[in-house]
């Protein structure tokens, strides 16, 4: 991801990068810094965290990071993790570069240097992408431009948020993947959608599995009912057009014909599935 995302800095913010320090550094105390009120990152590794502390103590804080005045305090914009391990390593104080932000601005700063860090999970990748579209009133389209990054790759993230928080959760510790968050959004009865995630969990059914399983709830087959012997052909493209379009897809085949069903949620969601058959 940061390969692209480099490009989407400097579209998003012209002259404005993270890894150029050609401002004055100074040295801010412990005490005197605040968290970033719109940091995207939740989840931080207490491992990873004491790792960088035990770098910290023998090299030092290597990177200033960047905040903002508050008051009589100092706001974190970028850096919150390296604030965190230096704290743990009993700094007194750390470099840093004030830099002159709004609100709005902070909250883009921030986001931006999180995904460029590729390790936010998909739910707080999605969080990130749907912040800075409401920010920067942007559609998905102009988004992915922006960042490098394809159409699908932002949908197909942004669409997770319309699972239920439970279901979010579990793909934020890592108990279900975003595949299976995909394909959870396929079921047509919603209020199902927790029910089989923890099923998910407790069975431990990979992404096939659950698609078989999702097709057989959306058909309305009983559980009890024998299992028909699979079409591996018609199986394989049903997963390869829901990898093209970002969203559920159905083959239904009988004897003489068979139709194609692909999911939408919203008019825009529409006109990016209808953009791709183009």
């Amino acid at each position: 991801m940061a390969k692209g995302l480099g490009k989407g800095i400097n579209a998003l913010f012209p002259g404005e990068s993270l890894t150029q320090q050609t401002e004055a550094v100074t040295k801010i105390g412990i005490g005197q810094l605040r968290v970033n009120p719109f940091q995207p990152r939740k989840i931080f590794d207490n491992a990873a965290l004491q790792e960088l502390s035990e770098s910290i103590k023998e090299h030092g804080i290597l990177q200033p990071i960047v905040v903002r005045k508050k008051g009589k305090h100092f706001e974190l914009v970028v850096g919150e993790r390296r604030f965190r391990a230096a704290k743990l390593a009993k700094l007194k104080e750390v470099p840093a570069i004030i830099k002159d932000l709004n609100d709005q601005q902070m909250m883009e700063l921030a986001i931006l240097e999180n995904l460029q860090r590729e390790d936010l999970t998909p739910i707080e990748e999605a969080e990130a992408y749907q912040k800075l579209m409401e920010a920067l009133n942007l559609t998905q389209e102009q988004l992915a431009f922006r960042l490098g990054k394809s159409r699908p790759h932002i949908a197909n993230h942004v669409r997770l948020l319309a699972l239920p928080e439970n279901v979010r959760q579990l793909i934020s510790d890592k108990k279900l993947s975003m595949g299976h968050g995909r394909t959870l959004l396929g079921l047509r009865h919603k209020k199902l959608i927790s029910e089989t995630a923890e099923k998910v969990v407790k069975d431990n059914l990979n992404v096939r599995q659950l698609e078989t399983l999702v097709q057989r709830l959306n058909e309305d087959v009983p559980r009890e009912t024998i299992e028909k012997k699979k079409d591996l052909f018609i199986e394989e493209k049903q997963s390869e057009l829901r990898d093209r379009f970002g969203t559920n897809v159905q083959i239904k085949k009988s004897k003489n014909k068979g139709k194609i069903e692909i999911e939408f949620f919203s008019e825009e969601d529409l006109e990016r599935i209808l953009e791709l058959l183009n």
